[in-house]
């Protein structure tokens, strides 16, 4: 069979097509504290600077081996752009949202008038640009972002889920909103060299919501993002946290290429709840990559590949403290795969 380069085969991979072996790819967070020794560049510095958001990137491919690059490493962003409150986060931590900025139908004039060139998520573009200059040829560039369901929870904080439950005109105006910024900010990494998007969106867990509310309040605007990247020929891949086993056939709707599950989820149960998406997982990112040995990493890996797995990854995004020896192992396994 034809060897591929790395950027050749997640495309295919992502798409079902035949491949020489599994891409070793990581479409959730990817940044580890001997990564940032190795790279030289830091948290938080590198959250909100692009030349060192793009070389701690690059250090998941040259210290790890991951066949892909990826930014950024944070959720909240998106959020910040649109007036809420970041806590900025540490060397181990990661920025998080303290303060929120829409109430009211009236609070959304405050947040439309944005400029995807300004803030981190202006930055962050500029990452994807320097990694696609560097590595766009031979390696893919995966840009990720929030989901809308997400975003709009950062946005409209504590009260989201009130809203959502008793029907408050604010819900379909702020995900309407959030779906189309994500729609205008995947087409402007793509114009800046990623040829695959990441969308993160965990609290649309169906633990959290269910299936109806996930089919009425997250799938159209997930939707909305795959469609516009289809448009595009640009993979899409869908994480979400918690043990989505049966939400994964109202997930599948949204047309993404790849799914990535929770550690709590089976992936053999997994991949037979879905008939157009690959499964992507899902090893405990805290259990086994952070806190197990390398031939803990190897067990695990090896239960996760015979249960049918389509790439195999973390279940979440990769702890800051964990070893470096662990990700490259789990990047050995998925090398040595062949479907």
């Amino acid at each position: 069979m034809t060897e591929y380069t790395p950027k050749e085969r997640l495309y295919r991979a992502l798409r079902k097509q035949p491949v020489d072996r599994m891409p070793a790819v990581c479409f959730t967070q990817t940044a580890t504290v001997e990564q940032m020794e190795a790279s030289g560049a830091y948290w938080p510095e590198a959250h909100a600077d692009a030349e060192k958001m793009a070389t701690l990137a690059e250090a998941g491919h040259t210290v790890i081996g991951f066949e892909a690059v990826r930014v950024p490493f944070d959720i909240t962003a998106e959020a910040e752009l649109f007036g809420c409150g970041i806590k900025a986060g540490d060397l181990k931590q990661q920025p998080s949202v303290i303060k929120h900025s829409v109430k009211n139908l009236e609070d959304m004039d405050k947040i439309k008038n944005y400029n995807l060139n300004e803030g981190r998520v202006g930055l962050i573009l500029e990452a994807v640009k320097i990694l696609s200059e560097k590595y766009g040829k031979e390696l893919p560039v995966i840009g990720s972002m929030i989901g809308p369901f997400s975003l709009a929870q950062h946005i409209n904080g504590d009260a989201w889920f009130g809203n959502l439950f008793t029907g408050e005109d604010i819900v379909p105006a702020l995900l309407d909103f959030c779906s189309d910024f994500n729609v205008a900010y995947a087409k402007a990494m793509v114009e800046n060299g990623a040829d695959t998007i990441a969308i993160i969106d965990p609290t649309a867990s169906y633990e959290l919501i269910g299936g109806e509310f996930y089919e009425k309040y997250a799938l159209p605007y997930q939707k909305k993002i795959v469609d516009a990247m289809k448009e595009l020929d640009v993979g899409t891949v869908l994480h979400i946290c918690g043990n989505t086993t049966n939400g994964l056939s109202i997930m599948d709707k949204t047309g993404v290429n790849g799914i990535s599950v929770d550690q709590r989820v089976d992936i053999k149960t997994a991949t037979g709840n879905v008939e157009n998406a690959i499964i992507i997982g899902n090893l405990d990112p805290v259990a086994v990559l952070w806190n197990g040995t390398p031939e803990d990493v190897e067990e695990a890996s090896k239960k996760i590949l015979d249960a049918g797995v389509g790439l195999l990854s973390p279940g979440c995004g990769i702890v800051s403290m964990t070893p470096n020896a662990n990700l490259q192992k789990m990047v050995e396994c998925a090398k040595n795969y062949k479907y």
